[in-house]
């Protein structure tokens, strides 16, 4: 061990171990109620986030750069960052200080990064535009064959497609992909054909893109035996799907998000824009920049997030297909001529964004608020499938009316278990209702009311006892 290295102390000496797992990411490390960054993280980050450079200790014989942010306000950081072009890791601490210290009283408290943050593996609010998908990408071409796959992961959806290497921009500007993953080799490629699209490239191993590797991922995540339970997937198809679900893997650290079962979208199905054609006609984005002065920002009347993103899906990729159009079509003139149409537009406009709760409960970072958001979706869609007759509805809306069919247990645990107005915050607690658990009304009465009860002890002992003194 060399000198300079035995006079780090502890701290340090973990701090540097982390941050060489992840020599390309700014390392958030988690010191109390602060991320710290150091050395030419700190520099980088200071400069970005335009916050106070200071100093912290000195290695090999040099000042040790150092910044911090709040921990509980990193959210609003993290995202100046992202949009800046960094990755974050985020380092937290694995254990309490106490925990720590019954290993001896110089122990460090053990730290590792439980998630890196990238542009397109967003799932906070604040990080993330309510109306439009946050996609991630992911690139293969085996032999002739190209596949382009992505993924929503604050919505849990997923879906591939044929993409041959010419068609690569369109189809990602089509999609509006936040980042991009590619194999190695072809970085250099296909650099080119990314250098005019807003979207982060990040370059993983080739083995990453093995197609029979990739069936393997994929079926054990999704619990099956065979792909073609979801559809037949080509070599090409596969790989972008598996390297999509090990970048998620790696992101994440294995708390992989709940995803939905991935559909193929066949290019023959929808309008093919180029690049150039799509900028001009300002279909989601106007040239000065912003949905305001687009086409989406002009007929957008939708009143959910949810519908914000579907209505922008369905413009950026108008269908080919006769049928989709049809039912389309009869959806629109149903809802026009319904006499209660602004009464189902006042029921959505309570519905909260229930993809996206269950989105963050499914990776660990939800809170209770997002229970309460379930709980308000499907009381919403229960008061909807109520108050309108199935059988009178068209095809598509009826479709869409049964995926809330069945979820009466569910609706009525979250109205029996979880307070009208929760916290933010799981840690602060007091968000079951009384009455639910047993076992934490106890708990809740010791604590509340435990000096009470150690009187009442007190007063009984004594009076078995026959000692008034006691």
């Amino acid at each position: 061990m060399s000198k300079a290295k035995a006079a780090n102390t502890p701290m340090m000496a973990q701090y540097l171990a982390i941050k060489a797992e992840h020599p390309g990411d700014l390392l958030f490390y988690r010191m109390g109620d602060f991320y710290e960054l150091f050395f030419e993280d700190a520099v980088a980050a200071s400069e970005a986030l335009d916050i106070a450079l200071t100093k912290r200790g000195k290695h090999q014989g040099q000042d040790i750069a150092m910044c911090g942010v709040p921990y509980h306000a990193a959210e609003g950081y993290l995202q100046t960052l992202i949009r800046k072009g960094f990755r974050v890791a985020v380092c937290d601490q694995l254990e309490s200080p106490a925990e720590a210290k019954k290993r001896g009283s110089k122990s460090v408290v053990r730290r590792g990064v439980v998630r890196i943050v990238t542009p397109g593996t967003l799932t906070e609010d604040v990080l993330l535009e309510a109306r439009r998908n946050n996609f991630l990408a992911a690139f293969s071409q085996i032999r002739e064959a190209g596949a382009l796959a992505w993924v929503d992961i604050s919505t849990g959806e997923i879906l591939v497609s044929d993409c041959p290497e010419v068609r690569l921009g369109p189809d990602l500007t089509r999609i509006g992909a936040a980042e991009i993953v590619v194999a190695q080799s072809m970085e250099a490629r296909l650099a080119p054909a990314l250098a005019d699209i807003k979207v982060a490239v990040t370059s993983m191993a080739d083995s990453s893109f093995d197609s029979e590797g990739a069936r393997v991922r994929l079926c054990a995540f999704f619990g099956v035996s065979d792909l073609q339970a979801f559809g037949t997937f080509d070599r090409a198809q596969q790989s972008a799907l598996g390297a999509l679900l090990e970048y998620l893997e790696m992101t994440q650290k294995g708390n992989l998000p709940m995803l939905r079962h991935p559909r193929q979208v066949r290019a023959d199905t929808i309008m093919s824009i180029d690049v150039a054609t799509r900028r001009s006609l300002e279909i989601t984005s106007a040239l000065a920049g912003g949905r305001e002065a687009s086409l989406l920002g002009s007929v957008d009347r939708t009143v959910t997030a949810a519908g914000g993103r579907l209505m922008e899906r369905r413009l950026s990729e108008p269908s080919c297909k006769l049928t989709v159009i049809q039912d389309r079509h009869d959806a629109v003139s149903w809802a026009l001529g319904y006499a209660e149409r602004d009464n189902i537009r006042d029921a959505l406009r309570r519905v909260p964004d229930l993809e996206r709760a269950l989105s963050r409960l499914s990776l660990g970072r939800g809170g209770p608020r997002d229970l309460v958001a379930i709980r308000n979706a499907l009381h919403q869609a229960e008061i909807l499938a109520l108050q309108h007759r199935q059988e009178d509805l068209p095809r598509l809306l009826l479709h869409a009316s049964s995926a809330f069919v069945g979820q009466g247990a569910l609706l009525d645990l979250l109205r029996r278990a979880v307070v009208d107005e929760p916290p933010l915050l799981t840690r602060e607690g007091n968000f079951i209702l009384s009455g639910y658990e047993p076992e934490l009304d106890e708990l809740r009465t010791l604590r509340d009311e435990g000096r009470t009860m150690i009187a009442a002890l007190q007063a009984q002992y004594a009076a078995s006892a026959q000692i008034s003194s006691l």
